[in-house]
Parts: structure tokens; sequence; C-alpha cells
């Protein structure tokens, strides 16, 4: 794995070791993938973006196109039809590469598929029992990968990184130290048992904690850097921004408010959203969405809990948002599909809090994990291609 890692770094740069040929290699690769240059760019534009002289450019250039990450653009890419002879044109190959984002819930696996800008090329899902043990679990995830690479026509060997979200506490190592939401799961080495599908690095998350950098990178709460996430499910969790970057805490274990669940057997939300005395099963949105239609209708049974799931989804998030003081709420889950959770949370939240934070619904939906653990894949490539080791002296 090293020495593939070190191989490809070696081509980026065009074989040459020295520092300054790898930040030049990477100040180009950022200009032609920038969002603020999109398509296809010619030499002289190269120049000038960059600021490096011409030679150097026409240089760094044969590299990353020997390294497979740039190519000529063909005619017609890139800009309008030119009279005469036109312009050479080069592009960054986002098809180079492939990253994979996996969701891993009680009811269900997903797995989102990008080329190297994060432009979605196809996704599966399958429906799972809430009670499948470990190994089906496994196996029912690498099924999916396997469905979704035949169905997009892309080698496996295209894979640069691998992000997965699952409940639960996740050690640095992708081990999964606590998880009450999956049988089985607790202890598991989910990172190591992963990485023996995929020849590229595998890395795991907490799902709250993926959910949380999907919105902020393409959801509900782009452009925010303090925001918490709350999903809303049978453990429930939240995900915390600060000041940009993911709040694990020192263990791993921050924003699992779903332990404030476990002090007392009644307060689960599948007991709250019961409206005949057994517990709510399964746990899912449509089932929730049942009772707060009922509530809706007059219903006195699922008005009674809509308002004790309520009770405790502010009192859970009034707590993080004490704490933390972000500038957004963002609620997801099986609750991102209930508009009626909104404005009772934005009242109740004033009430407890000094300064009370916007609240929105997840835009991403159920997409959210999966979305996010796509991020956790495209930063680790992103690390690899434009952080030049020694450039800053660390």
């Amino acid at each position: 794995m090293a020495e593939e890692r070190e191989d490809t770094l070696g081509r980026l740069t065009g074989g040459d070791p020295s520092l300054l040929r790898r930040i030049n290699s990477t100040v180009v690769l950022r200009a032609l993938r920038g969002t603020d240059a999109p398509g296809a760019l010619t030499l002289t534009e190269l120049v000038r973006v960059t600021e490096l002289s011409r030679p150097t450019v026409e240089g760094v250039l044969e590299g990353l196109t020997e390294a497979g990450l740039v190519a000529e653009a063909g005619e017609g890419e890139g800009g309008a039809a030119r009279r005469g002879r036109p312009a050479r044109r080069f592009r960054f190959r986002a098809e180079a590469g492939h990253l994979l984002g996996i969701e891993i819930e009680p009811h269900r696996v997903s797995v989102l598929l990008s080329d190297l800008t994060g432009r979605t090329r196809g996704t599966v899902a399958h429906e799972l029992a809430e009670t499948t043990g470990a190994e089906e679990r496994l196996e029912r995830i690498r099924g999916a990968v396997a469905e979704l690479l035949r169905k997009t026509e892309v080698p496996r060997g295209t894979l640069r990184a691998v992000g997965a979200g699952t409940p639960g506490i996740v050690e640095a190592d992708g081990t999964v130290r606590l998880s009450t939401a999956l049988p089985g799961w607790t202890g598991l080495a989910l990172g190591e048992r992963l990485r023996r599908s995929f020849r590229c690095p595998v890395l795991v998350e907490n799902d709250a904690n993926a959910g949380v950098l999907a919105e902020r990178w393409k959801g509900a709460a782009r452009g925010c850097a303090d925001v918490v996430m709350v999903l809303a499910g049978l453990s429930p969790g939240a995900g915390a921004l600060i000041g940009g970057r993911l709040h694990r805490g020192f263990g791993g274990a921050a924003g699992e408010i779903g332990a404030l669940h476990l002090l007392g057997r009644e307060a689960t939300p599948e007991r709250l959203l019961s409206t005949t005395g057994t517990p709510l099963h399964p746990l899912d949105e449509a089932a929730v969405a049942r009772v707060f239609a009922l509530a809706r209708e007059g219903d006195e049974g699922a008005r009674q809990a809509v308002d004790r799931f309520m009770r405790r989804l502010v009192h859970d998030t009034a707590a993080l948002v004490l704490a933390l003081d972000p500038e957004l709420v963002v609620v997801g889950g099986w609750a991102s599909g209930l508009d009626d959770v909104l404005e009772p949370l934005r009242r109740e939240l004033e009430r407890y809090c000094l300064r009370p934070p916007r609240v929105a619904l997840s835009s991403l939906g159920e997409a959210a994990v999966a979305t996010g653990a796509l991020r956790l894949a495209l930063d680790r490539v992103e690390r690899e291609l434009f952080t030049v080791e020694g450039a800053s002296g660390d």
C-alpha cells in the first residue's frame, strides 16, 4: 500500500524528487481542478493563473500527463471555438480515479461512487433487518459495492479511497469501540475488515460526523463553520463542526447523545413515539411519519407521543447548543422528512438557549451519511494530491 502511494506521488512529480517541483505540480493541478477555473485551460492561461514560468508549466504538465492526472482537452472542450489553429487546452482527469462513500445503518447499507472531483457516478442501496449480524452485514456491504462497480462499469483498481459512516464510537483505526444500534458491532475492527476488500485507503467515521461533513459540503450547512447536526434514529447522535473542523472529542465520543436514552429504558425513541404502550417497531421514517400524521389529525395518543419525542429532542439538542454555541442546527436521520419538527424545536431552543441558533432540516436526507463518507474519501485524495510534505516546515 505505502509503495503504491509513493509510486503515485512519484508519477505526480514526474519522477523528480525535488520539493520545488512537487510544489509546482500541486499549484498547476489545483489550477486545473479548482472551482475558480472550471474546464480546460490553455498553457498561457495556466502561466497567468499559477504565476509560474512557461517552461516550468510545460515541464509540470508533462509529468502530470504521464501520471494520468492531466490530459489535453479535445476540440470543443473547455471553451468556445476559435478561428485559426486552436490553442492546446489541458484539463484535470477526474476520471483517473474513483471514490466510494459507504453508509452503514440498522435498516440498510448504501454505497455512493464518484470521480476525483466528488461528482456522483452512481449509487446502490440494500435494505436490511435491524437484527442482521455483523458478518452478514459486512457481506451485504461487499455485495452492494460489487453491484455498483458492475452497474457503472468502473474497475475496482481505479478506487483511490473509501469512506464509511457507521453508528457508534469509532477509533482512529476504524475500530468500533461501542455501538448499541448494530448487533455484533461493538469491538468490530471495521476499518481492517473493509480494507481487505480494497487496495486503497479506507476511512471509517461515526455516522453523525459524516452527516455534518456532508451538510457543509453539499447540504443545508454550506458556508457555515460552526454546525451541529442531530441524527434522529434508534440511537440518536450528533456531529459537530467547530471553526469548520470536525469535533470528535478526546475518545471519539463527542455528540453521543444516544447515551442519554440509555439512562432510562422508558426514554428510548421507540418508547417515546409509541402510541400503544409497546415499543414502536420498526423505528423508521415511515413509522414515525405515521405517528406525526395521527397527531396532526387529533389523535391524543399520537399527540402525547410527539410531545414526548420533542421534549427529548429539545433537551438533547439544547445541551449541545449551550456547550458549543453553533450558528446552525441541522436535523437529519428519519426526522429530516418531518417538517413538523422544525417549529417546535426552534420555539423550545429559544426558551433554553442564551443565543438560539438557526434550525434547518437536512437537505440531503437519507443520502447524508453516504455523502459525508464520500467527503472523507475525497479529503484523503486531496491531501495526497495537494499537500506537499516539507513545504510548511512541519
